[in-house]
């Protein structure tokens, strides 16, 4: 449970529920999530109030309002003063009314999400029970709540959705419930959740909280936040540098959130109920149809503490740093965490993306529970299987969707794949990677019977030692396949397309071709090739001057809106996760200072003690993760490693409390903002050159030592983090030429290395190849035909992946002149998109659609001559999701000498606007037999997005891949 006040409905920034810009309260809920960019949660609403108002929110002031770690306050302008505290299960509610007054607490089932069903009952005077079942992101979600009340109840008034049909449920929309004051005037509500039943709701609440203390709930919230935030202790830095740090813990312990109840059950990615292994009641739990008060649950084994089960895994965002720091001092949770990986695997056929109280919403992109578990696995972590985190990551990477198919076939995932393509491909490799880090630790530690027995590890020995061999030289080839993406002539990874990169194309323009980001902050997502990378961009020096560049840059952010870039210190932006490795890139390229000063630049600017104090999302701690890692000096470039580049320590003296028994002291001696340079290191007192640290380092305690300085040095050390695959590899060739022609095309090859490219062109037209050929220069092309090429390695032999490019002969000689011009991501090849003959798919980024927003489509047709016109049409696109509608309607006009017109055709489109499964349609309508040499296309938008979509207000766009002219 997270109670919370709610203080806005949707949009982006309610998302978590609450906004300080905000002065009205709708009430107190139940569910909540910590900065992320969609809204849903805010379960079980309560709201007080003095009498039964017409109004469903109430009037605050920040002047009256107090929040501390397990604990909430606000007297509201009606004069009830309401107070929050929980236990884990439990929320628990103290509101104050004004003495005499007419005290109302209205139950909210309806509140926010869309509503599947809701259903409560009076158990009592003093009880309600009842569920609430949504769809938002989680598409399927089932809150069961059990509320009891310090005093009798009697209805004011029941608020019914009205009757269901036979498929939905009965939908109670909540209840206003009136309460006779006593001297106190005060109502205390316990409100116990639960993902499984009612009954779990009941021996959650039996369990955890059987009394009425407010007090004493709210001392021992505190307590338990104390224990945790005291995991880390600083001190010697200024008030808001102890502010900063310490809300930055608070915020990366809100989430994951426990899903089981106190009994061990919990709901599966099945929709099924499970219970977690070893639970067992320690006395019967149920008394004359009650829950004994105070039931307790045994521990297998005589464990110290529970197996739990997890939800809400933003892991996208918290594999880089909030993970990371959880090795560090979470490591049960840690193994709680990757237990809970491996049943949803077990349940719900694959790994966690995005997993939100027992849904996958897919949200985002690659499989990034593999980081979590190769992590983890690297730092030896003991508790959980092994071999079968290791077989359900292998799972996750041999899956055929979200651009995975083509990334296997080609190695790399081209823009007909999927959107995103360069950013998927990227984080991919990484990931495999991470799997390739999996087979090696098996292959060193599982097969050693000390450390498995030390480790008390599970490991049934699934694979051979030939079988761990062949899968890691497997992945770690594939962890290299970012390289097929790189263009050494710009210095950045490109969309590809037909084989070659994507024009036009700038590094700063947010497109589909990337996740929340540009080509300046995805050129730097390699953490675990770090060396490949920087011989791409030609050598260290090379590389650091593209570093430079990037945090030096005047360029702007161009393309598509992204809320999520911000932050901005050139083209760096720390407002959003893909950026939060890239200053410590430094110190693989041996200029660690320079990571010290960015890194010391962000901690200063980007995080202030204000409520809008952090520069972007949450993000479920990630942000607030990379913040507490920088200032204890280091951070994990690549999870996986077991490796932490030095940056820069923000306090005088830090200190961990590890998990072991052990403590691991970060002092800074000297330390201000002026002296956030590095002179020298010492680790239990002797002299440390290395600009890095090891897991190992960090878990056998000690004191690391720094002396600050005001200017760079660069002779603070001499052994440097070093990040590489160890693999060679040869990248695949790049083709080019004009995909669509009318006479003939020139076509051009290249590679990123010195390799022979190898080629053939087949014919579509006689189906016949030609021989395969040693590239030397461009070569032409005057009909359909295929191109395939490979590149070779003349020292090794080694081969790379075969591509193609498909060349068109264009089926005619018409020209077209946009009149309404198309966006730059969107040019479907250019202005003869339309006539080109090449038709686009649902992948709406794919590069065949013509893309224009908030305006009529228009466009002249050139048919070089008059031609007879029996029949006209075009293609559309509706893709509902990411705002792509069907026009409202098409008209088209003829001409022959391009300057008078007529109308002859005015199609109304038949797809509706709320039709969200992505469609394809050809609008087509016969006309009366005429010439004409000039064909006018209007197609009209509908207006601005209707109020049910999530991007209400905004301007729809309008996408065409060809007009239709028989």
């Amino acid at each position: 449970v997270q109670l919370s006040p709610d203080t806005r409905i949707d949009n982006w920034d309610g998302s978590s529920g609450y906004h300080y810009s905000d002065d009205t309260i709708f009430g107190f809920s139940h569910t909540h999530r910590s900065g992320t960019g969609i809204p849903d949660g805010c379960d079980i609403l309560l709201r007080p109030s003095v009498g039964i108002r017409r109004d469903k929110f109430s009037k605050f002031s920040h002047e009256n309002e107090i929040a501390e770690p397990g604990f909430y306050s606000v007297l509201l302008d009606d004069g009830v003063k309401a107070e929050l505290t929980a236990t884990q299960r439990v929320g628990l509610h103290r509101y104050a009314f004004p003495k005499g007054s007419d005290a109302v607490i209205r139950l909210d089932l309806v509140w926010r999400d869309k509503l599947l069903g809701a259903s409560y009952k009076l158990v009592g005077d003093k009880r309600i029970e009842g569920y609430r079942r949504s769809s938002s992101w989680a598409k399927d979600q089932t809150v069961y709540f059990v509320a009891e009340f310090s005093k009798p109840i009697f209805l004011r008034a029941k608020e019914v959705l009205g009757a269901s049909s036979k498929n939905e449920d009965r939908v109670d929309a909540g209840a206003v419930l009136g309460f006779n004051l006593d001297s106190s005037s005060q109502v205390i509500v316990k409100v116990a959740i639960s993902h499984v039943s009612i009954e779990g709701a009941r021996k959650n609440l039996a369990a955890e909280l059987p009394g009425w203390d407010f007090d004493k709930v709210r001392a021992d919230a505190r307590s338990a936040w104390n224990k945790e935030l005291s995991k880390i202790e600083v001190s010697g830095g200024t008030d808001a540098q102890t502010t900063n740090f310490y809300t930055a813990l608070y915020h990366t312990m809100i989430q994951p959130n426990v899903f089981n109840d106190v009994d061990g059950n919990y709901r599966g990615m099945d929709g099924k109920v499970h219970q977690l292994p070893g639970y067992a009641l320690q006395k019967p739990a149920r008394e004359q149809g009650r829950d004994i008060q105070g039931a307790r649950y045994a521990l297998p084994n005589g464990r110290a503490s529970a197996p739990e089960q997890y939800t809400v895994f933003s892991l996208w965002d918290t594999f880089r740093a909030a993970h990371p720091l959880y090795t560090i001092i979470d490591q049960k949770r840690t193994v709680d965490f990757i237990n809970t990986f491996i049943r949803q695997y077990e349940q719900g056929g694959r790994l966690p993306v995005w997993e939100l109280w027992g849904n996958e919403t897919d949200c985002m992109i690659g499989y990034h529970a593999v980081s979590v578990i190769a992590d983890a696995m690297a730092k030896g972590l003991p508790g959980f299987d092994y071999e079968k985190a290791y077989a359900a990551a292998k799972h996750s990477a041999e899956l055929d969707h979200f651009g995975l198919a083509g990334y296997k076939k080609r190695g790399y995932i081209s823009m007909e794949d999927e959107n995103e393509s360069v950013s998927r491909t990227l984080e991919y490799a990484y990931d495999d990677w991470c799997i390739a880090q999996m087979a090696d630790v098996l292959l060193t530690k599982a097969f050693d019977d000390a450390f498995v027995k030390t480790k008390k590890l599970e490991t049934y020995r699934m694979y051979s030692r030939d079988d761990l061999q062949r899968d890691r030289n497997h992945y770690l080839k594939r962890a290299r396949y970012f390289e097929n993406l790189f263009d050494t002539r710009t210095g950045f990874f490109r969309p590809k397309k037909n084989g070659g990169f994507v024009d036009p194309f700038a590094p700063n323009e947010v497109t589909f071709g990337f996740t929340e980001g540009n080509s300046w902050q995805y050129s730097f997502f390699v953490p675990h090739d770090v060396s490949r990378l920087k011989e791409l961009m030609g050598g260290r020096e090379k590389f650091v001057a593209k570093l430079d560049e990037l945090f030096t840059t005047d360029q702007k952010l161009a393309g598509r809106e992204q809320a999520d870039l911000t932050g901005l210190i050139g083209q760096y932006a720390h407002g959003n996760e893909p950026s939060h490795h890239i200053a410590y890139l430094y110190n693989y390229a041996h200029q660690p200072w320079k990571t010290q000063k960015y890194v010391r630049q962000i901690m200063d600017n980007f995080y202030k003690p204000t409520p809008d104090g952090l520069i972007g999302n949450e993000d479920c701690g990630q942000m607030s993760a990379w913040y507490i890692l920088s200032a204890s000096g280091f951070y994990p470039v690549a999870p996986g490693d077991g490796v932490y580049a030095f940056g820069t320590p923000l306090f005088p003296e830090m200190t961990y409390r590890l998990e072991n028994g052990k403590t691991f002291t970060v002092k800074a001696k000297n330390v201000s903002s002026a002296n956030k340079y590095i002179l020298n290191a010492k680790l239990n007192g002797a002299p440390y050159k290395k600009a890095f640290i090891t897991h190992e380092d960090l878990m056998r305690g000690g004191v690391l030592e720094f002396a600050m300085i005001d200017q760079p040095v660069t002779t603070a050390f001499t052994e440097f983090p070093i990040s590489s695959s160890g693999v060679t590899s040869v990248a695949v060739p790049v083709i080019e030429g004009k995909r669509t022609f009318t006479d003939k095309t020139t076509v051009t090859l290249s590679t990123t290395q010195n390799a022979e490219i190898m080629y053939t062109v087949v014919s579509l037209i006689r189906e016949s190849p030609s021989q395969t050929k040693k590239y030397s220069g461009p070569f032409t092309i005057s009909e359909n035909s295929k191109v395939e090429a490979y590149a070779k390695d003349p020292k090794t032999g080694a081969l790379s992946f075969t591509t193609e490019a498909n060349f068109i002969k264009q089926p005619n000689d018409w020209t077209v002149k946009i009149i309404s011009p198309y966006s730059t991501q969107y040019t479907g090849g250019g202005d003869n998109a339309i006539v080109d003959g090449i038709r686009g798919t649902t992948n709406f980024a794919s590069g065949e659609w013509q893309g224009v927003q908030g305006k009529t489509y228009e466009a002249v047709v050139d048919l070089q001559r008059e031609t007879e016109i029996e029949e006209l049409g075009a293609s559309f696109l509706q893709v509902a999701g990411p705002w792509i509608w069907m026009p409202a309607n098409i008209r088209f006009e003829i001409s022959n000498n391009g300057t008078d017109w007529s109308q002859v055709a005015d199609i109304k489109t038949d797809v509706p606007q709320t039709e969200m499964t992505p469609t394809i349609k050809e609008f087509r309508q016969a006309v009366t037999p005429t010439k004409a040499r000039y064909i006018r296309l209007r197609a009209y938008n509908f207006g601005k997005i209707p109020s049910w979509h999530p991007g209400a207000g905004g301007d729809p766009w309008i996408f065409i891949d060809e007009v239709l002219i028989p």
